[in-house]
């Protein structure tokens, strides 16, 4: 998978993330959940984007271990 390629991907991911969080309940504490989802789903494009961007392999691994916890939470919460 290129680069280009997984920025599409974690952009459609997000995006997917926005629309699922319009089906979730209106409850305080589906609320609650909704905003950490949402947060840490949309981040993980943006953090990519961060990433491709670094100046060295240090900033790259650095920027990339971001993107990975934020996955990682996001799979996490909906488990």
């Amino acid at each position: 998978m290129t680069s280009l390629e997984l920025r599409d991907r974690t952009k459609r991911f997000a995006l997917s993330i926005v629309g699922l969080s319009r089906l979730l309940p209106r409850s305080m504490e589906a609320q609650v959940m909704n905003r950490q989802l949402f947060r840490s789903a949309t981040s993980v494009a943006s953090n990519y984007r961060a990433a491709t961007r670094a100046r060295s392999k240090a900033e790259f691994f650095a920027k990339i271990s971001i993107v990975v916890e934020e996955i990682d939470e996001v799979f996490s919460g909906l488990s």
